[in-house]
């Protein structure tokens, strides 16, 4: 029977208080930046003047649209050119949203495996933009810690057929729509809070939640999440059964024991919008990256890497016996095994890897806790030696 050890325990604890913290992409970035700065990573903006910023033992991190996230660290003898060691992976899941004007408008349904959302008690997560004491507006994150909303299905009595548990279908516009509360003459009524988009019961429990006015809430970004808490779980606690494992494990991951100062540029990137396409401001295919390189290596940059959690939402992969022989010699050197890797398509060496997983897409997915640590130790393996293996390796 399967024994998990005490550090792969230990490190699927950690994960399962980080998805537990981490209802929303706005979320996950903002605890891996309060991971980052305990481990002495200094935030930096992309409007800064960098040149006056990096210092070589230097460590940092900048944050876009607090939806996606990079850091970085500065070996000792660092110049421009040097390579660049990467994990990409990505923040976002696939969940259910409130729309810019919840009281007239259903509710949109992206990618996801929704009939495991029915009857599941249900809150809100995301961003809210408040007015400031001084005038001025800020961008809060709020996660309602209590159950406000549910999907009921109809009684088996009201909705059977010979095919109900076989085949189960239903009409995604009408039929999976979240309930807020009871009695649509106290939800409807007009009050001081109806501003016509939203119902004065839902900005009440923002207002409630952040601690100001109604008129103070100017806009907002929310997300539904299962209150159920991520748990260990198996004979052995062998498993994880949990919401958001794609995919910040892989994000959990990257930014643990991320601090190695040696060989190349290393770098962590937590993406958004993976799910739906990756083309935003946030998302793989935007300009995080390239700028990245632009500013650390105006001129191409030899043994340089990227181990990617598929932020690439279009798919190019482009596997060959190179990628995947790296990431099989790293592994070793961690003492791991790995199936299969293959790559993709981001203009430098790049290798797609992740955990195995059950349930991928459900509001609650399974997957090894023991693998946690797997992860942390392969992208730590990344950092600490791709530079010298590449070096021993002849291809052209």
């Amino acid at each position: 029977m399967l024994q998990v050890s005490q550090s792969s325990s230990e490190a699927a604890k950690r994960f399962i208080g980080f998805v537990n913290a981490s209802p929303t992409p706005f979320h996950a970035v903002h605890n891996a930046s309060i991971r980052l700065e305990a481990s002495g990573f200094k935030k930096i903006r992309e409007a800064d003047d960098w040149e006056k910023t990096l210092q070589p033992r230097g460590k940092y991190y900048f944050t876009r649209n607090q939806s996606s996230l990079v850091a970085f660290t500065i070996p000792p003898n660092w110049r421009p050119g040097a390579g660049l060691s990467i994990v990409a992976t990505h923040v976002d899941s696939p969940n259910l949203r409130v729309r810019p004007i919840s009281k007239r408008e259903k509710i949109r349904v992206p990618p996801g495996i929704w009939h495991s959302w029915l009857d599941r008690d249900l809150s809100l997560a995301g961003r809210v933009v408040v007015t400031q004491q001084d005038g001025t507006f800020q961008s809060k994150l709020i996660k309602v810690d209590r159950p406000l909303l549910r999907i009921p299905t109809l009684a088996i009595h009201l909705s059977w057929t010979e095919s109900t548990n076989d085949n189960l279908k239903f009409n995604q516009e009408t039929e999976f729509v979240p309930i807020l509360g009871l009695v649509a003459e106290t939800l409807n009524k007009t009050s001081k809070d109806d501003r016509g988009n939203h119902h004065p019961a839902l900005l009440s429990v923002i207002a409630n939640e952040l601690s100001v006015s109604s008129e103070e809430i100017h806009d907002f970004e929310l997300h539904l999440y299962d209150t159920q808490p991520s748990v260990l779980g198996g004979v052995n606690n062998e498993f994880m059964f949990s919401p958001r494992m794609d995919n910040q494990v892989c994000s959990f991951c990257a930014s643990s024991n991320f601090n190695l100062l040696e060989g190349n540029v290393n770098c962590i990137a937590l993406f958004n919008h993976e799910e739906i396409g990756s083309v935003s401001t946030s998302g793989a295919e935007s300009s995080l990256i390239p700028s990245l390189l632009q500013r650390l290596s105006p001129t191409p940059a030899l043994h340089s890497a990227v181990l990617s959690s598929r932020p690439n939402a279009k798919q190019k992969y482009a596997s060959d016996a190179i990628g995947s022989f790296i990431v099989k010699k790293l592994v070793e050197r961690k003492g791991g095994k790995v199936q299969e890797a293959c790559g993709s398509t981001l203009g430098l060496r790049t290798v797609d890897v992740g955990n195995a997983m059950l349930s991928m897409h459900s509001i609650r997915e399974t997957a090894g806790s023991h693998d946690v640590q797997n992860a942390i130790d392969l992208f730590t393996s990344l950092f600490e030696g791709f530079a010298e293996l590449d070096k021993t390796l002849t291809v052209d």
